[in-house]
C-alpha cells in the first residue's frame, strides 16, 4: 500500500471516529440547548395566568434573546478561538443552564426581559463554535453529512421537548412549586451537569486527541491543511479577512438564513399556541401533539442528507426545501386547527431541512481565513429572525386575536427566499473539491502527545 493509500484509510478511519466519538456529545449539547430555548413556548399560557406576561410581551422576551445573540455572537467566537473549543463550549453551556434555572424565578415582565436577553448573551457563539469546530475536524465529503446530523438533532429536542414540558409541567404542586417552575428549572439544572461533563471529554484540537492514533493524526491535520490551501488565491495572496466579511454573498446567505430562522421561531415559540385552538387539548397532549413537526422533520432532514451526498449542488435542493416551507405555512394558515397541525408538519420538513443544505454553501464555499466571523455574522444576522417572529406573531396575536396573517408573511418569506438561493455561489462537490492526497501523504508528521 502506497503512502497516499495509507493517508486516505487514516483519514477515513479518524473521520468514523470522530462520527462516533465526538458528535454524539455534540447532539447532547444541541439537545440541552434547544429545550432552554423552546421551554417558554409551552410554559407561555401559564406565565400568563401566574406572572401577567401577555402575548405582547411573552413575544418581545422570546425574540429579545436573539437581540443578545447577535450582539454577542462575534465576541464569543472570537474567545472561542482565543481558549479553545472545549473551555468555551463549557462556558456557554454552564452559563445558559444557570440563567434558564433563574426563569423558575421570574415575576413580573421586566425579569423575563432581562433573563431572557441574559441567555441570549450566555448562548451566544454556540452554533457558529460547533459549525467551526467541524471544519477544522471533518474533510469537507463528510462535513455536509456531520452538520445535517447534527442539526437533525435540533428537531430530535423539539420532538422530545414537547412530551418532556408535559410530564415536568404536570408537576404543579409539588414541592410547592408551579409547574413552569419544574420545566424551567430542571432543564436548566440539566445543561449545568452537562456542560461540566463536556470540558473532560471535548478535545479542541486534533493533536490532543488520544483516541486518534499518531497516523491517524497526521493524515486528517493534512487533510483539512490541505483543503484550506485550496482557497488561497492563484497567486499565492491571501484574502483579506474584513474585507469578505462585505462580500455580497455573505450579507445574501444572511437574509436567505433569516427566512429560515423565521419559520423556525415563529413554529418553536408559537406552535403550542396553536395547536391549543384544538378542542380538548391539555398541557400533556399538547406536548405530544407538538412533537409530531419535529418528528416528521427529523426523517425529511435525513433523506435530505442521503440526498445532498448524492448532489454536486446543493443549491436545487435547499429551493425545493424553502418552496416546501412556503407552501405548507400558506396552507395551515387557511386549514381547521387539525388539518393546520398536518400542514405545519410539512413546513417543518421543508425548513428544518433547508437549514443543514444551507450551512453547508458557506462551509465548502468560504476562505478558512473568514469562515468562523463569517458563520458568527450569517448565524447571529440570520438569527433576528427569532426576534421577529415570535414578536410579531405576539403583536399580531394581540391585535387580532389570531396567528393567520403571520403564517402568511412566513410563507411569502420562504418563497422570497427560494428566489434569492439563485444568486448564491457555491464550490460543487466532487472531485475538483477533493483534497489533493499527494499533500496529505507528504504533509508534517504531527507529535505523539506524551
Amino acid at each position: 500500500m502506497t503512502s497516499v493509500d495509507n493517508a486516505v484509510s487514516d483519514v477515513a478511519s479518524a473521520t468514523k471516529k470522530f462520527f462516533k466519538r465526538v458528535l454524539p456529545i455534540m447532539l447532547v449539547m444541541l439537545v440541552c440547548n434547544q429545550l432552554n430555548r423552546s421551554n417558554i413556548g409551552y410554559a407561555q399560557d401559564h406565565l400568563q395566568a401566574d406572572v401577567g406576561i401577555g402575548a405582547a410581551a411573552y413575544g418581545f422576551g422570546a425574540g429579545l434573546f436573539f437581540i443578545a445573540y447577535a450582539i454577542f455572537e462575534l465576541p464569543s467566537n472570537v474567545m472561542m478561538e482565543k481558549y479553545g473549543a472545549e473551555v468555551w463550549l463549557t462556558r456557554i453551556m454552564i452559563s445558559w443552564g444557570t440563567v434558564s434555572f433563574l426563569m423558575a424565578f421570574v415575576q413580573n415582565e421586566a425579569m423575563f426581559y432581562v433573563l431572557r436577553f441574559l441567555l441570549g448573551a450566555a448562548e451566544a457563539g454556540f452554533f457558529p463554535a460547533v459549525i467551526f469546530y467541524f471544519a477544522r475536524w471533518v474533510p469537507a465529503g463528510q462535513r455536509g453529512k456531520a452538520t445535517a446530523i447534527f442539526i437533525a438533532g435540533s428537531s430530535i429536542a423539539a420532538a422530545v421537548s414537547g412530551p418532556i414540558a408535559g410530564m415536568l409541567l404536570s408537576l404543579h404542586g409539588a414541592l410547592g412549586l408551579r409547574g413552569w417552575q419544574w420545566l424551567f428549572g430542571f432543564e436548566g439544572a440539566l445543561s449545568v451537569v452537562v456542560g461540566f461533563a463536556v470540558f473532560f471529554v471535548l478535545d479542541a484540537k486534533i493533536k490532543d486527541a488520544k483516541w486518534l492514533s499518531p497516523g491517524e493524526k497526521n493524515a486528517l491535520s493534512g487533510a483539512i491543511a490541505a483543503e484550506d490551501a485550496q482557497h488561497i488565491k492563484a497567486d499565492g495572496s491571501k484574502f483579506n479577512r474584513w474585507k469578505m466579511l462585505l462580500n455580497p454573498q455573505i450579507l445574501l446567505l444572511c437574509g436567505i438564513y433569516f427566512s429560515v430562522q423565521l419559520s423556525i421561531y415563529a413554529n418553536t415559540f408559537w406552535l403550542p399556541s396553536i395547536i391549543r385552538q384544538i378542542p380538548g387539548t391539555t398541557d400533556l397532549t399538547v406536548g405530544f401533539l407538538s412533537s409530531i413537526p419535529w418528528i416528521c422533520a427529523v426523517f425529511a432532514m435525513y433523506f435530505a442528507a442521503k440526498l445532498q451526498d448524492k448532489a454536486r449542488s446543493k443549491k436545487p435542493l435547499l429551493v425545493v426545501a424553502l418552496l416546501v416551507a412556503a407552501v405548507g405555512t400558506f396552507a395551515a394558515a387557511v386549514a381547521t386547527p387539525v388539518m393546520a397541525l398536518v400542514f405545519l408538519a410539512i413546513a417543518a420538513m421543508g425548513f428544518k431541512s433547508a437549514s443543514p443544505l444551507f450551512w453547508t454553501i458557506p462551509q465548502s464555499g468560504l476562505h478558512p481565513m473568514v469562515l468562523a466571523p463569517a458563520i458568527a455574522i450569517i448565524n447571529s444576522l440570520g438569527n433576528l429572525g427569532g426576534f421577529v417572529a415570535p414578536f410579531g406573531f405576539g403583536i399580531i396575536k394581540e391585535q387580532t386575536g389570531s396567528v393567520i396573517p403571520g403564517l402568511f408573511a412566513l410563507a411569502v418569506a420562504s418563497t422570497i427566499a427560494a428566489g434569492l438561493v439563485y444568486f448564491l455561489k457555491e464550490r460543487r462537490s466532487g472531485k475538483d473539491a477533493e483534497p489533493n492526497m499527494a499533500e496529505l501523504a507528504a504533509a508534517e508528521p504531527v507529535p505523539a502527545r506524551a
